[in-house]
């Protein structure tokens, strides 16, 4: 286990971390200004102990430097609308209240850690009104339903993306990337065809999010984008 102040990376997290590492930091780019995160990129030593904390210094540093440069979004204020929580699987529980650590949400668990559990992947987030749009176009999803944790209302979906701050509850959190469509959720989707949600479509995705400051969060909080 490589511990980096409160983040906890396993052999498996550390290695996909700086294996996805150039993907995240694209991320962060795309329809910015190529040039606000000049000079933070790292350089990769092939030593994963190494290499993990400069990917991971980089990441934190990546929002900040682009709010900086003028290229994140103006504050937005929604509401919490569902929280959800599971022992694996989708889709998750609804609950009325969560306590969130650096982890993520207390007492969820990812089913197949391959693809989640990464510090980066602490909170997945959704949007509501991205679920009432697939749903008038004759899809079946619900809240909780494709493994979010927290779905909010009243927030401009296409602003949510990686390098943006959002404070739900007392929790403070960096959105870090996109979570990519899993064939556990074409259940939900006519035809099956649960690529619909990849972010490559539009502001329609999950994003996955750094916690940066542990809390609670309950239903009807605020949601705050850029706090």
């Amino acid at each position: 286990m490589i511990e980096i102040g409160p983040y906890r990376f396993s052999a498996m997290d550390a290695r996909k971390t700086v294996d996805h590492f150039d993907e995240l930091w694209q991320l962060h780019l795309d329809g910015r200004d190529p040039h606000a995160l000049d000079g933070l990129r790292p350089t990769f030593t092939g030593d994963t102990d190494t290499d993990l904390r400069r990917a991971w210094d980089a990441l934190l540093a990546a929002g900040p430097a682009l709010r900086a440069a003028g290229q994140l979004p103006p504050r937005a204020v929604g509401t919490v609308e569902h929280l959800a929580s599971s022992r694996g699987g989708v889709p998750k529980a609804g609950v009325d209240h969560v306590d969130v650590d650096h982890r993520g949400v207390v007492g969820d668990v990812q089913a197949a850690r391959q693809h989640h559990g990464r510090p980066w992947q602490a909170l997945c987030i959704w949007s509501v009104e991205v679920i009432d749009r697939f749903n008038r176009d004759g899809h079946a999803l619900f809240a909780g339903a494709a493994g979010e944790n927290v779905t909010v209302r009243d927030l401009p979906w296409a602003d949510v993306r990686p390098g943006v701050n959002l404070r739900l509850g007392t929790v403070s959190c960096v959105v870090s990337a996109y979570a990519l469509p899993c064939r556990k959720n074409a259940q939900w989707f006519a035809g099956r065809d649960h690529t619909l949600m990849h972010h490559e479509r539009g502001p329609v995705s999950r994003v996955y999010a750094t916690v940066l400051e542990p809390g609670s969060i309950a239903v009807g909080d605020p949601a705050i984008l850029e706090p």
